[in-house]
Order: structure tokens, then sequence, then C-alpha cells
């Protein structure tokens, strides 16, 4: 069971920490993670966020890698060999990057554009009804969410080492400049509104980091938590076969424990400095009204700031638009490579034959994804009670239902049925396992607890707490 089958594999622990680092760090960190610090009281949100990582996220993230190198397999065929009776798990997993391909690559799409008519039509990407005008098109979202494939598909069909590895290594640490660089102008910006009220990046850092527990009651920590835990779990790419499929090509003299400790330190500083970026810099052009805007954020919100800031907004705008480009490519990626590596091991087939049908087939998807917008438009009611098109159902399913279930599952596969030790030795196998106690806690109880509240909540049981 333990013998390494792949022929493709990381160089070595920086190309897979890179790669990792890549897939968990997306879009999400870029909007989702700065709205939550801003809706769930700044600093609290962030020390709830930062025990979930170091408790939580660590255990179903190296669960997932250890599977994956122990096997030497994706996620498919890595959980049939875990236990054969549960080989219908792999099969779930590999349903949620597959589903989810499908509308990441139309989102992409939309921030390709954005990237471009930064630098080309920058007043315009302000404008009040810019973005809805474009998403609801019926050319345009189709044509960006091609050439955002085109060049996912690019990059999964070079392989592993030349392709996945090598463009984590020249996108990451980009990425990771010049986010450090928007977040630093952040707390430099200073205006002045039409009531003549003066904010300044600094209060806006404020506003972030610093714990608001005015008004905190069990109802709203719980809240936070939950907020906080489905964000973490949104981030970290668990339970959707892509850290199994990544752990596959991870070597076996490579330290797991060392690895995932530091992709949870990358994943865990973008998104603060993600916070760091868009919190002060939002707060002091529109206030903390300014942070309602969810996903919008992106897309509505900040076009309109980088306006605002005159000159330096033609600098900031475009740099912004890149880095979450990059963002987004690298978890594209990942998610494109589960499918990819599950199909290949699945048929025997070659990678670039697999690559050309599964972009082809998540095009196609997406296609109806995008006319979800105009010709296929619809509004549904979701369990959790929020109303939606066509990618909310599809992000819900995937995101609320099917994410928690396989977490939930792996859970008691591991803590349970093949026991953690399982796991463990696979761990120690290169190097010592810290937090042992804690994972075997985290793996048996604790986190198949949390993964269950989680599932409540998209069902919308706990909506009372939100009164």
């Amino acid at each position: 069971m333990s013998t390494q089958t792949k022929k493709s594999s990381f160089s070595g622990s920086i190309g897979f920490v890179l790669a990792a680092a890549g897939s968990a760090v997306g879009v999400g960190n870029i909007w989702r993670f700065p709205t939550l610090a801003a809706k769930n009281g700044g600093g609290l949100f962030l020390i709830t966020y930062l025990v979930l990582v170091l408790t939580f996220g660590f255990s179903l993230l190296i669960t997932d890698i250890a599977i994956g190198r122990k096997t030497g397999k994706s996620a498919t065929e890595a959980l049939r060999l875990v236990h054969p009776k549960w080989n219908w798990l792999g099969k779930l997993t590999f349903l949620v990057p597959a589903i989810i391909l499908c509308y990441y690559i139309v989102i992409g799409g939309w921030i390709l554009k954005y990237m471009v008519a930064s630098i080309t039509d920058f007043t315009a990407i302000a404008g009040d009804n810019y973005f809805t005008s474009f998403m609801t098109s019926k050319a345009a979202p189709i044509f960006w969410m091609l050439v955002y494939m085109a060049i996912t598909a690019f990059i999964v069909y070079c392989g592993v080492e030349k392709g996945i590895e090598r463009f984590s290594k020249i996108v990451m640490p980009t990425l990771l400049v010049l986010i450090i660089g928007i977040s630093v102008f952040a707390l430099t910006l200073k205006h002045t509104d039409q009531n003549g009220v003066t904010r300044t990046g600094l209060q806006g850092l404020l506003v972030y980091i610093k714990p608001d527990f005015s008004g905190v009651t069990f109802k709203s920590f719980m809240n936070t938590l939950m907020d906080a835990m489905s964000q973490l779990f949104f981030s970290l790419s668990v339970a959707m076969g892509i850290m199994i499929t990544y752990g596959s090509y991870v070597k076996k003299d490579v330290d797991l424990n060392k690895s995932v400790t530091q992709i949870e330190i990358f994943d865990t500083a973008v998104a603060f400095l993600a916070g760091l970026m868009v919190i002060p810099t939002v707060f002091v052009f529109q206030g903390l009204e300014g942070m309602k805007a969810g996903p919008g954020l992106i897309f509505i919100s900040l076009p309109k700031v980088f306006e605002a800031m005159g000159i330096a907004g033609r600098i900031v705008g475009p740099a912004f638009f890149i880095m979450v480009a990059f963002a987004a490519l690298t978890s594209s990626v990942s998610i494109m490579e589960a499918i990819v590596g599950s199909l290949m091991e699945s048929f025997k087939s070659s990678r670039k034959k697999i690559s050309i049908i599964v972009a082809v087939a998540a095009a196609t998807g997406a296609v109806l994804v995008c006319l979800g917008y105009n010709a296929l438009y619809f509004e549904l009611t979701l369990p959790n009670g929020s109303t939606g098109q066509l990618l909310d159902a599809l992000d819900y399913l995937t995101n609320n239902l099917m994410m928690p279930i396989v977490s939930i599952c792996t859970c008691v596969l591991i803590g349970w049925i093949v026991k953690p030790k399982w796991v463990m030795d696979e761990i120690e196998s290169s190097g010592r396992l810290g937090r042992k106690k804690l994972y075997v806690v985290m793996i048996k109880y604790l986190a198949p607890a949390l993964m269950v509240m989680l599932l409540l909540q998209a069902f919308g049981v706990f909506n009372f707490l939100r009164k």
C-alpha cells in the first residue's frame, strides 16, 4: 500500500509547499477573509481563526497529505486503498473539484477581464453598472472564461514539476510581494469624505486587528466561530482531493509535519495580509459600510476606491487585480490537477489527453454557468435561507454540503476504522509529528463534531443564532 507508484513528483519540499500553499491561497482569501473579519469583531475573528488553523485545519490538512503520500495515489484510488469498502468516498471526493472547476473558471474569467480593464479602461470599471453589465452579457464572460481555462489547462498539461511546481515558484513569491506592497500602501492612505470626516489607513488597521468584545454574547461568538471555521475549511483545500493528490507527488524524505506547518503559516499570512490590504483601504474611502459588499468587494467596491485614489489608484488597481488573478490561478490549477490525477489513474491514460478532455468538459459546464446570468437565469432559495443563481447553487452544494460530508467521513475512516496510527506512522517516517495527542483528539472527536455543526448550519439549523 505504501509503495510510491507516481512517475511525477515535486522536486522537493519547497516546490510542494509553494504548490500546496498556492492551492490554499485563492479568491476567498482576498474578499471573504477581510469581509468576515470586519463582520465579526476584527481581532476576535483573527484569534478564533488562528486557533482553528493550529487545531482543526492542521488535522484535516496533514491527514489528506499523508493519505496521498502513503498510497502514492490521487483521491479516488487512494481512499480505496485505505479501505476497499470506502471506495465510494473517493468517488464522492472526486465530484467536489469536478463541480467546483466549472464555476471557479467563470470567476477566474471575471478576474482576468478586470485585470486587463484596470490597465486599458481604468475609469470604466468603477462605473455603477459595469460589473452587472459584463456579468449578464452573453458573449464576454464566456470569452474570458475560455481564456482563463486555457491558461489553467496549459499549466496542468505541462505536468507536476515543469508545470505546477515551476508556475508556483514564480507566482507565489510575486503574489506575496504584491500583497505586502499594497498592504503597506493601504496604511498610508488618508481621505476626507463629503461630510468632512477624515479617515486614515492606521484607523482602518485598528478596526481590523483590535478585538471588539462590545456586545459579545454566546450567540455572537458562535456566529464568529462558525464563520471562522467555514473560512478555514474553504481556504485550506481539504475535502476536495487536492491535498491527497498533491501528497501523492511528495517524496518520502520530505518532512510532512514541517511542510504542513509552513503551508499553514503561508496561507494564514496571506489571509491576514489580504485583510490588512482591503480593510484599511475600503475603510478610508467608504467607512465600515463598504465592508458589507461580500464578493462585490473585488468587482464593485474596490474599483471605486482605486478611482478615488487618483493617480496612485492607476498603479495600485492593476497591481491588485494581477495579484488576485495569480491567487485564482494557483487554486484553479490545483482543482484541475485533482481531477486529472484521478482520471489518469482510473483510465490509465496520458496526462496530455486527460488534461484536454477535462478542459473541454469543464469549459462546457462553465458556459452553462455563464448563461445562468442571462439565458438560463433563475433564482433558487437555498436551505440556509439565502437566494442564489446557478453559480451560487453549485457553490452551496460543494462548499456547504459535499465538503463537510467528505470531511466527516474521512475523520470516521481515519479516526475509527483504520485508526490514527495509520496516518501518524506515515508522517513519522520522515520526521517527528508535533501535536500528536491533539491530532488524535481532533481527528476522532472534535473535527467531525465541528464538521457536523457546519453541515447543520448549511441547512439553516442555527439561523436562530443570527437573530
